[in-house]
């Protein structure tokens, strides 16, 4: 009997121009056209260069092709606790019991945001709103926005350089309370000019959607209903009749 020797990932022929790819992705950089994974239908055995159906062990040197294996995507790799999600159509890094498929997000996410997040109608189908590039599909982690929407784990990163907004809804993307208690206190601390301290403006705010008329403050104006100051002006600068 045949032993299984060290594991070699073989070389997968794309049916769509019968080339021989280790890597649907180097397919892709290399070719003017992507390559359907869940055509692939042989492989050939970098050790014996047998070319036969696609499976997880070489029918003629006993290679083994990967740790893990499915039959779905044609995913060879390590063992890295991955699993076929169906909803998803795809594989995702496990262990599968720390994760759920939300069906109306149609994504799967950690379990500690079961019933804890807000969701959004396939919201994993859309691109990331910062770099483009699709996140279903994408190799990079993505992170959940308190909103529900999604960004690249690095992009949401490079966000925070930046601002700490949403680029789509402009919600706070982090628990800014702490911030805002501060600006409480620098607003204190910054009194406005006498002809600016009676004028009032409506604000609408970006975090609860709520509408308010507060005082006019440079230094930001917080909202009435939840006390952010994520709030862009929504009407004209008023003053009260005994300032006119």
């Amino acid at each position: 009997r045949k032993r299984a020797r060290i594991r070699c990932q073989p070389a997968g022929q794309a049916p769509c121009c019968d080339k021989l790819y280790t890597c649907r992705l180097c397919h892709d950089n290399n070719e003017d056209h992507q390559l359907d994974r869940f055509k692939v239908k042989e492989v050939q055995c970098i050790n014996c260069e047998k070319i036969q159906r696609a499976q997880q062990t070489c029918e003629e040197c006993s290679t083994l092709f990967g740790e893990y294996y499915c039959s779905v995507c044609h995913l060879f790799d390590k063992d890295k606790k991955q699993y076929h999600c169906e909803n998803c159509g795809i594989c995702r890094i496990g262990p599968k019991e720390d994760y759920f498929h939300c069906l109306k997000c149609n994504l799967c996410l950690a379990v500690n945001l079961q019933g804890k997040h807000k969701c959004i109608e396939n919201v994993s189908r859309q691109d990331c709103p910062i770099c483009l590039e699709d996140i279903h599909t994408s190799r990079i982690v993505a992170r959940v926005l308190p909103c529900g929407h999604l960004l690249h784990k690095t992009c949401y990163e490079d966000m925070l350089k930046e601002g700490y907004r949403c680029p789509l809804c402009m919600h706070s993307a982090l628990d800014m309370s702490r911030h805002w208690r501060q600006l409480d206190d620098e607003v204190a601390q910054t009194p406005m000019p006498s002809e600016y301290q009676n004028m009032t403006v409506d604000i609408l705010c970006n975090d609860c959607n709520g509408r308010s008329t507060v005082q006019f403050h440079i230094l930001g104006m917080k909202c009435n209903i939840c006390e952010s100051y994520n709030t862009t002006q929504a009407g004209r600068y008023k003053i009260s009749l005994d300032q006119q």
